[in-house]
């Protein structure tokens, strides 16, 4: 019993990836009506962003992840408004092979930047060791992963449904011509949604560099479960991508333990039943 307690604090841990790589995917198609190809390799060069600054650079943790968010965030904001802003109006295909091909120039030019060689620093000191938990000992950077991914599932919650700001921005999901008529300026509210799903991959990456391998292509493995999640919880729906990478990430750690072979197997079944009984996702209404 106490192991299956324990697997389930890792399950926990990588449910935090993925909620925070799925809930910028969410809030951007939710707001700007765009599924993101390139979601992971904003991932991808989040981690390698963080791991320059905090390793070659050697500036302390917090402040790497920091400059990561910030390098993202204005790459993010060069996608939007220098491609994606010209193709809002026309056929979804031509959207996909957009980002589609942000994958390959991103994964290139990582390889030109960084090599192709896998690249892992050490954790911090002040997150370094592990505590006894149900008989066992728990890594303390697990623990700040939970809590990071906790504390902005709060914050999101906090300024979409308390401030301002979020209105507007639902208020411009919901009807962008009425949002616009009214005074919205719509065009820098979504490379504002834009920055900040960019921000949350970047933040995704950036605190994984200790424990997961940095190397190019590490984005696309990501987006393929953020995929998942989102289809599960219905997409564009932030609640829906918490649970839903509750669930993802739980029961990928069970699996590991228990079916090894069919870890995967599980998570493509539980979205095949969701496609067959409820397209729309679990929680869209």
């Amino acid at each position: 019993m106490e192991n299956i307690a324990f697997q389930g604090l890792i399950g926990l841990s990588l449910a935090m990836y993925l909620w925070l790589i799925s809930a910028g995917l969410t809030i951007i198609f939710g707001v700007l009506g765009i599924v993101n190809f390139a979601h992971g390799s904003l991932f991808m060069v989040g981690a390698y962003l963080a791991y320059t600054c905090y390793g070659p650079m050697g500036l302390p943790f917090p402040v790497a992840i920091l400059l990561s968010l910030l390098g993202t965030g204005l790459l993010g904001f060069v996608m939007e408004r220098g491609f994606l802003s010209r193709i809002y109006g026309i056929d979804e295909a031509y959207q996909l092979l957009l980002t589609f091909g942000f994958i390959l120039i991103l994964d290139d030019a990582v390889k030109m930047i960084w090599g192709g060689v896998f690249k892992i620093p050490p954790i911090p000191a002040f997150l370094d060791g592990a505590v006894p938990v149900f008989g066992r000992f728990f890594p303390v950077y697990n623990l700040f992963v939970i809590a990071v991914g906790l504390l902005v599932a709060v914050v999101l919650w906090l300024v979409f449904e308390k401030t301002w700001w979020g209105r507007i921005v639902r208020a411009t999901a919901a009807d962008r011509e009425m949002a616009g008529a009214i005074g919205v300026n719509v065009p820098r509210v979504f490379s504002g949604v834009f920055v900040v799903g960019a921000m949350l991959a970047a933040l995704g990456g950036a605190i994984g560099i200790p424990v997961r391998v940095v190397a190019p292509g590490i984005g696309a493995a990501m987006i393929i479960q953020a995929f998942i999640i989102t289809v599960i919880g219905g997409l564009g729906n932030l609640k829906g991508a918490f649970v839903s990478s509750l669930i993802v990430g739980i029961l990928s750690a069970y699996g590991t333990l228990f079916f090894p072979v069919f870890e995967l197997f599980f998570i493509f079944v539980i979205m095949a039943v969701v496609l067959l009984v409820r397209p729309q996702g679990l929680f869209t209404r």
